[in-house]
């Protein structure tokens, strides 16, 4: 993915605020514990939920059952938004992440995700590879999406600050 264009939408900023750049927004994105995805049912209404989620090769992965709302969401709409930050209203920033959910299915792919949410979590996230995905505790089915983005926001709180970056190509 080639890097995003950055800029400060002063419109939503308070006039001493500063762009979150780029470096800022990926480590937010690396740390979080906690997500929050949002997929459209097929009759048009959202269908919000946590979830744990891993930001690697430019993008955000998550996990999810094949016959969990969400899974069946995105098979007839694949349009997300992936939010993650903090419930304060003066500190800290919140992100969120607009893109397009892709099934993950190389081997490859799979195993190296496979260790990043091992690594992230100290194993409480211990996930094997199979020919569709993961498996995981009791055997467990999980599909694994990429979220790669098209639009991420960075809302700064404190010194109020919206910042956008947009990706090309």
């Amino acid at each position: 993915m080639t890097g995003p264009t950055t800029e400060l939408d002063t419109r939503f900023s308070d006039p001493d605020a500063t762009v979150t750049d780029w470096a800022t927004t990926t480590r937010i994105l690396e740390a979080a514990q906690l997500s929050w995805i949002t997929t459209v049912r097929a009759d048009g209404r959202p269908h919000v939920t946590p979830l744990v989620a891993v930001w690697l090769d430019d993008a955000v992965h998550f996990t999810t059952g094949a016959r969990e709302q969400k899974a069946v969401n995105l098979a007839h709409n694949p349009g997300v938004v992936i939010t993650t930050g903090s419930n304060t209203w003066d500190r800290g920033t919140d992100v969120v992440v607009e893109g397009t959910a892709a099934r993950v299915t190389h081997p490859d792919t799979l195993q190296r995700l496979a260790v990043a949410w091992h690594t992230k979590w100290d194993g409480q996230w211990d996930y094997r590879v199979t020919a569709d995905g993961f498996t995981h505790g009791a055997g467990d089915e999980s599909l694994v999406y990429r979220v790669e983005p098209q639009k991420i926001l960075a809302f700064g709180k404190g010194t109020f600050s919206h910042t956008r970056h947009r990706f090309t190509g």
